[in-house]
C-alpha cells in the first residue's frame, strides 16, 4: 500500500532489537492496533489482520509476555528517534511525568492493584478502579502543522501497591523511588543535553529534587504553602564556633507571603492550558528548602494567585534558582499536554 511507504524507514530502525520471528509477528501487531477501534487488544490486532483463525495464535500474545528483547532498548531507541526528529541540535529537552491507570480485571494479573480512577473521579467523588498503573515519561514538542503542544512517550514503568510488592515477596518502591531511577536512566541515555522534568505534587519531593540536581536536571513541581524554607548559611569567619550550619535563617512560608502587604507582586498573561489568555500574579524569591535528616535544596519559589479570586492560589518550584518565575510558570503549564495526549497503553517495562 503506497500511502504505508513513509512509515516503513522508521520502523525499520528498530529491526534489529528483535529476532526475525518476533519482530514478523510485531508488525502484524502493530498493523492491527493502528486499524483496531475500541480496546486495543492482541485479539483486536489479530482480527483486524486477518489472523484470528490462526492455529498458533498464542504464539502472538508471547510476543509480550516471553519473546526475548529488551523493552529498555526499545525505549532508549525511541527517545534518541524523539530527539533527532523533534529537538534542535544543542537545545534542551523537556521531559513530562506522571502515572497513568491501566484498567485490568484479570485475576490472574499478580501486579495488578487498585487505584484512584481520576477519569471517573472528581472533587467530591473518589472512584478507585482495578489494574496497573504505569509511571510515564514522555519528550514535550511541538509539531509544525499545530500550535499545540504534545507529548510524545518513550519510556514506562509499573509501579505497584505495597500490598502487592509484599505479596510478590519484592521490596516495595515509591513513586519518587521509581522516578528517581528513571531520572538516572535518563541522563544516562542523554549525558550531555540539558533536560527539565516537570510533574505534579507526587514528585514534589525533597529527595527527587536533590537526585535531579546531582544529575544535573532541573525539577520543575509544585510546592507546598507550608514547606520549611531557609536563607542560605552566611559566611564563617575565623571568630565563627561551633559546628558549620547547614542552612540559614527560616523564612516566613508562602502562606505567611501570601497574606503579607508588603509582598511584591507581578502580573503576567499566560495562555491557560489551551482555553485562552488570562491574567496570573506572581511572586517569587529564592530559598532553601530543608528537612531534618536531608541536605538542603537549593529552590526558585514562585507563588501564583488568581486577581480575580477565582482559583485558589498555588506555589511552584524549580531546582534552577537562575530560571525566572515567569518561565517557570510557562514550563509547568506543558505538563497539561501529557493529558491530552492519547497515550496508549503500551507498557515498555
Amino acid at each position: 500500500m503506497p500511502h504505508s511507504d513513509p512509515i516503513i524507514p522508521i520502523l525499520a530502525q528498530f529491526r534489529p532489537l528483535f529476532i526475525a520471528p518476533t519482530w514478523k509477528k510485531m508488525m502484524i501487531l502493530l498493523t492491527g492496533t493502528m486499524l483496531a477501534r475500541g480496546r486495543r487488544t492482541v485479539t483486536a490486532a489479530l482480527y483486524q489482520t486477518g489472523h484470528q483463525f490462526d492455529t498458533n495464535f498464542s504464539t502472538f500474545h508471547h510476543v509480550l509476555n516471553r519473546a526475548r528483547w529488551s523493552a529498555l532498548q526499545v525505549s532508549r531507541h525511541l527517545l534518541s528517534l524523539i530527539v533527532e526528529t523533534f529537538v534542535r541540535a544543542g537545545g534542551g529537552i523537556d521531559i513530562v511525568i506522571d502515572e497513568t491507570l491501566e484498567r485490568r480485571w484479570g485475576v490472574k494479573i499478580s501486579k495488578r492493584g487498585h487505584y484512584r480512577d481520576s477519569a471517573l473521579s472528581s472533587r467530591k467523588r473518589s472512584v478507585s478502579s482495578p489494574g496497573l498503573r504505569w509511571i510515564v515519561m514522555a519528550v514535550v514538542v511541538t509539531l509544525p502543522w499545530t500550535q499545540q503542544r504534545w507529548a510524545l512517550p518513550f519510556l514506562c514503568v509499573l509501579a505497584t501497591t505495597p500490598e502487592v510488592s509484599e505479596k510478590l515477596g519484592k521490596r516495595h518502591k515509591t513513586v519518587g523511588m521509581r522516578a528517581h531511577q528513571m531520572v538516572s536512566l535518563l541522563r544516562r541515555w542523554l549525558p550531555n543535553v540539558p533536560i527539565k522534568l516537570m510533574g505534579d505534587t507526587a514528585y514534589s519531593i525533597l529527595e527527587l529534587g536533590l537526585h535531579c540536581t546531582r544529575h544535573h536536571v532541573t525539577l520543575i513541581a509544585p510546592f507546598r504553602l507550608d514547606s520549611v524554607i531557609h536563607q542560605p548559611v552566611e559566611a564563617r569567619t575565623k571568630h565563627t564556633i561551633g559546628r558549620p550550619r547547614v542552612v540559614g535563617k527560616r523564612l516566613s512560608s508562602l502562606e505567611t507571603v501570601l497574606h503579607d502587604p508588603k509582598a511584591v507582586w507581578q502580573r503576567i498573561t499566560v495562555d491557560w492550558y489551551g482555553e485562552g489568555k488570562r491574567a496570573v500574579e506572581i511572586c517569587s524569591a529564592t530559598a532553601l528548602w530543608y528537612r531534618y535528616g536531608s541536605d538542603p535544596l537549593p529552590i526558585c519559589w514562585v507563588l501564583t494567585r488568581d486577581p480575580e479570586g477565582k482559583r485558589p492560589p498555588k506555589a511552584l518550584f524549580s531546582t534552577d534558582q537562575t530560571q525566572a518565575a515567569e518561565e517557570i510558570v510557562l514550563d509547568f503549564m506543558k505538563r497539561w499536554s501529557l493529558e491530552t495526549t492519547d497515550r496508549g497503553k503500551v507498557a515498555l517495562i
